[in-house]
């Protein structure tokens, strides 16, 4: 017989998973088998009894988890689903402002949730009762509109497409502190009442180069009347205001930097950024850093309704934001006449109509050159509309002409620098003296260049007076152009250098032949039939031209603007 006691705690260890009934048969049973002898041929009836016991409650026991799971997974698909709504704040303790479906509601939240952990702006959950049961954080998608205006509580306006409605939406806990400008884009909640996320676009920040190189005065070559005008006008009265205030002078607003393409236009505008900020940071001891904003005419071209207008003001806009915040900015508007153009008769079809009064407004607006700097660049500056360019907006239009004989001496020097690797045949005759090999290679491709006669002939212009004039290869000469032909002649160094297996310096040679190369190719020189093209280029009068030919070799080609007089 057994020992009654691992009987016992046999039964015991089936009390957790049976019910009360059977573990009281449970009991019984085990009574009976002790009670009755080992030979009794009733004792093996009795175990197989406590074992039906045992398999009948755990039957019943997997039957009542199973019930329990229908119970549980009808009660979820009956019951009334939980809404999500967004967190505006709180009011008083233990109360929610939440917006669910574009209803506002004021609502209890759960003792269990800490409500100081809520930020304005997440996604909440309610319960039937529109009882705060659950944080669900921020959305992770959603709307994605542009700052219109900044409010002065903070708030946000905040538009999509052009002419589609504008909303008023407040930071959430994460943008409170986030300085926010007009322009950038935020991720609104799926209920349109908070700015969740500022979203970085990759092609909104092209035109800002808050660092610009070091590019000193000495770096720009063959234009010292156009710098010494540029540096009078701005340099001066940021320099010296307290001279210019006992004058009563009013100092400009903008410039004009007009001329033709290549001269050094846009370098002219990033050195004056560079040097005056360094003027005031040594001169009057002010810690200001610049900021330039470089803005192609073509950008702000938009084809929605009020879009160009809107970036004319964000640009504004930022450069002001920037002015505050202790930077001297630069706008500086590159093809200007693609915007700024004058304006039609038919006004509905020409976007200058509402671009230049825009314009015009916001240099309106600025007090003088501590605020910003405005300069425009042009090719074609009779395009440029007239009210652009009226003294106290545009006060100062400085030429930038194309560099005579002299002037491209300067610029050959700034790019054939002493550090370059130069021929052995020019060691062999000039020795260690590198500035006197420099100079003989300016001096050849000069001479060249320079000369007149039929191999540099490049343009004939018919005049309606029946004047002709010939224009030559010095005619056209510009920084680009030198620039140009430097870099081909060190492309040609360096294939020879690649070819021989050893290190060949710039010659004679390579020089002239890309001097030839790029007055024969002819790659920045006009190829349509639009005389206009071509002026860009010249310092003629349209109306005074009848015709152009155009010298390229062996192939002539005729450019016709009404008939030769």
């Amino acid at each position: 017989m057994k020992d009654p006691k691992n009987l016992r705690d046999l039964g015991k260890g089936f009390e957790r998973v049976m019910s009360p009934v059977n573990v009281k048969a449970l009991a019984l049973v085990d009574q009976l088998i002790v009670l009755t002898d080992e030979n009794d041929r009733r004792r093996p009836l009795l175990y197989q009894l406590r074992n039906q016991i045992i398999e009948d409650g755990l039957t019943l026991q997997e039957a009542r988890r199973v019930i329990e799971e229908l119970e549980s997974a009808l009660d979820k698909v009956t019951s009334p689903a939980n809404r999500i709504g967004t967190y505006l704040g709180s009011p008083k303790e233990g109360v929610a402002h939440v917006v669910v479906g574009g209803s506002e509601y004021y609502a209890n939240v759960d003792p269990r949730i800490d409500i100081s952990s809520l930020k304005v702006g997440t996604r909440i959950l309610l319960n039937d009762a529109y009882a705060v049961v659950g944080d669900l954080g921020y959305s992770p998608s959603g709307p994605v509109g542009k700052v219109v205006d900044v409010l002065s509580d903070g708030r946000l306006r905040v538009g999509q497409e052009p002419g589609v409605q504008t909303f008023i939406l407040n930071r959430s806990s994460d943008l409170a502190s986030v300085s926010i400008r007009v322009g950038d884009e935020v991720r609104i909640d799926p209920n349109y009442r908070v700015a969740i996320e500022r979203v970085f676009s990759p092609g909104a920040q092209d035109y800002y180069l808050e660092h610009i190189p070091e590019i000193p005065w000495s770096k720009i070559g063959g234009q010292r009347e156009a710098i010494e005008a540029i540096r009078d006008a701005i340099e001066m009265p940021l320099l010296y205001p307290e001279l210019f205030s006992k004058f009563n002078y009013s100092p400009p607003k903008g410039f004009l930097l007009y001329g033709p393409p290549g001269c050094g236009k846009t370098l002219i505008g990033k050195a004056t950024a560079y040097n005056l900020t360094k003027q005031l940071r040594e001169k009057r001891q002010k810690n200001v850093e610049q900021y330039f904003m470089h803005v192609k005419g073509p950008e702000i071209l938009n084809m929605w309704l009020g879009e160009s207008e809107r970036m004319i003001r964000e640009i504004f806009s930022r450069a002001r934001e920037r002015s505050k915040e202790g930077y001297l900015p630069f706008v500086f508007i590159d093809e200007a006449e693609a915007i700024l153009g004058t304006r039609r008769a038919i006004r509905n079809l020409n976007i200058a109509n509402t671009l230049v009064p825009m314009f015009c407004s916001e240099l309106d607006g600025l007090e003088s050159l501590n605020e910003l700097v405005v300069i425009l660049a042009s090719n074609r500056p009779d395009l440029i509309d007239p009210a652009v360019l009226r003294p106290g907006r545009i006060d100062r239009k400085i030429k930038v002409k194309r560099p005579d004989r002299d002037a491209c001496r300067e610029i050959f020097f700034i790019y054939l620098t002493p550090d370059l690797p130069l021929d052995e045949k020019l060691k062999s005759r000039f020795g260690e003296n590198v500035q006197d090999s420099i100079e003989y290679l300016t001096e050849v491709v000069l001479s060249e260049m320079w000369a007149r006669n039929d191999k540099t002939k490049y343009l004939e212009i018919f005049f309606r007076s029946g004047k002709k004039e010939v224009l030559y290869w010095s005619d056209f000469a510009s920084g680009a152009i030198i620039a140009s032909i430097v870099r081909r002649a060190k492309e040609k160094a360096i294939k020879r250098s690649v070819r021989l297996g050893r290190e060949c310096g710039i010659s004679e040679e390579d020089l002239l032949t890309s001097l030839y190369e790029e007055y024969e190719e002819g790659e920045i020189f006009p190829t349509t039939d639009n005389i206009e093209d071509w002026m860009k280029l010249l310092d003629y009068d349209i109306e005074n031209v009848a015709k152009v030919v155009p010298i390229r070799g062996s192939a002539r080609k005729q450019i016709s603007f009404g008939e030769v007089i």
